[in-house]
């Protein structure tokens, strides 16, 4: 055998042990059968031919291949280098805009006029009789008893009522209603000034706090309240100082978001002085017009609680005088609200009521007697459950509805 011939039946050898070799690799490393003969022998030229080239990595356990920059879509932000899925920002809630202070007044007559015709119409029908003899105006004097008017306003309306009619001669029914009706609006004292204190001095905000004992819609009264100071054009904070009862500061937020109002809050169960006292020091440095305070509702028999009240009052003081001190009274508790109107106005110096509830059941007579007794307004009324069912007081307003 030539040299030649030699050298090539070696080469021919040694590449069939190389390819046997590799195809053992193959084989056991992966389970896989080997490709044909043909194809090994293609791509063995190819390597000759262009040794620099090296085969596309590929398969298990591999860097995945890139693709060239030029391949890539950039209409597909998918595609982009370190694009991260966002997820959208949650909508802000539409804000709600508050109705008119003015318009209110309206709902107030219809309601009243509907809740306490009873006391409006049963005292005219005693008044329009042929004669009024004692037992009529003893009648009348029940009638006004039984509508929480109290002892003293009673007999002091009875016996204006006896000498005007006596002296005027009065026999026309109308004549009646008219006379009753004035000396109703002067009982109900329209010299009052009504207008919550809702603007502070020399740059600081006006500060209204909120008090009364559990179940007479206090953080109700502070929710609606914000709306009709919104609704006249201030801006205002609330504070969530009733930090004992669950979920209070979260019902007192939910009504500030619906017409833009923040709401200073500390944690369930900590100190209600705190509290209000950032809540007048954000609302001083933010500039806001009016802070509006609610606290805890507590027992009027409790003096512990009753104290804090104090202090939470002075602490308040620290950073802003309280320009407003507003005592909240369900109106259907009759003469038990009086009694809790006499021990707050000992701790917080009581300066305007509010009466709640004032749409179906409540006498009425109310407003006379706890303005008497306290010596301070009713300046504001709970008329049902919407979020405008708080209404400025209006004395004439008042007396119609009693007697429409």
């Amino acid at each position: 055998m030539s040299d030649p011939t030699l050298y090539l039946f070696i080469g021919l050898v040694v590449a069939v042990l190389v390819i046997g070799a590799i195809a053992a690799f193959v084989v056991g490393s992966r389970g896989k059968a080997l490709p044909p003969a043909d194809t090994v022998d293609r791509r063995l030229d190819d390597l000759r031919e262009h040794p620099e080239q090296e085969p596309t990595p590929t398969g298990d356990g591999l860097e995945p291949v890139l693709p060239e920059p030029g391949e890539i879509d950039e209409s597909d932000t998918d595609n982009e280098p370190g694009a991260v899925a966002t997820a959208e920002a949650p909508t802000a809630p539409e804000l709600e805009e508050p109705a008119p202070t003015a318009g209110r007044l309206v709902r107030l007559r219809e309601r009243l006029s509907r809740s306490q015709s009873s006391l409006g119409r049963g005292l005219l029908a005693l008044l329009g009789r042929d004669r009024l003899d004692e037992d009529t105006w003893e009648e009348i004097e029940d009638t006004l008893l039984a509508a929480d008017v109290g002892v003293a306003p009673t007999q002091e309306l009875v016996e204006r009522l006896r000498t005007r009619i006596k002296v005027e001669g009065v026999a026309d029914p109308a004549r009646a209603k008219a006379i009753l009706r004035e000396e109703l609006v002067a009982l109900v004292d329209p010299s009052y000034d009504r207008a919550v204190a809702a603007t502070g001095v020399d740059g600081t905000p006006g500060v209204v706090l909120v008090v009364g004992v559990n179940g007479t819609g206090k953080t109700t009264t502070v929710g609606r309240l914000a709306r009709v100071l919104v609704a006249d054009g201030d801006t205002v904070l609330l504070g969530a100082a009733d930090t004992f009862r669950a979920a209070a500061a979260d019902q007192l937020q939910t009504w500030g978001e619906r017409v833009g109002v923040p709401t200073v809050r500390g944690p369930e169960g900590g100190d209600p002085a705190s509290v209000a006292f950032d809540a007048v020091k954000t609302g001083k440095e933010g500039g806001y017009d009016t802070v509006v305070v609610d606290t805890a509702g507590r027992l009027h028999t409790k003096a512990g609680l009753m104290d804090e009240l104090g202090k939470v009052k002075r602490v308040i003081e620290k950073q802003a005088p309280v320009t407003e001190v507003l005592l909240v009274i369900d109106a259907t508790t009759g003469q038990n609200g009086l009694t809790q109107a006499r021990v707050f106005a000992e701790v917080v110096k009581v300066t305007g009521i509010v009466l709640t509830k004032l749409d179906g059941t409540a006498k009425g007579g109310i407003v006379i007697a706890v303005q008497r007794e306290l010596g301070v307004p009713v300046k504001l009324v709970g008329l049902g459950e919407g979020a405008d069912d708080l209404a400025p007081f209006e004395p004439e307003e008042f007396v119609d509805a009693l007697l429409s």
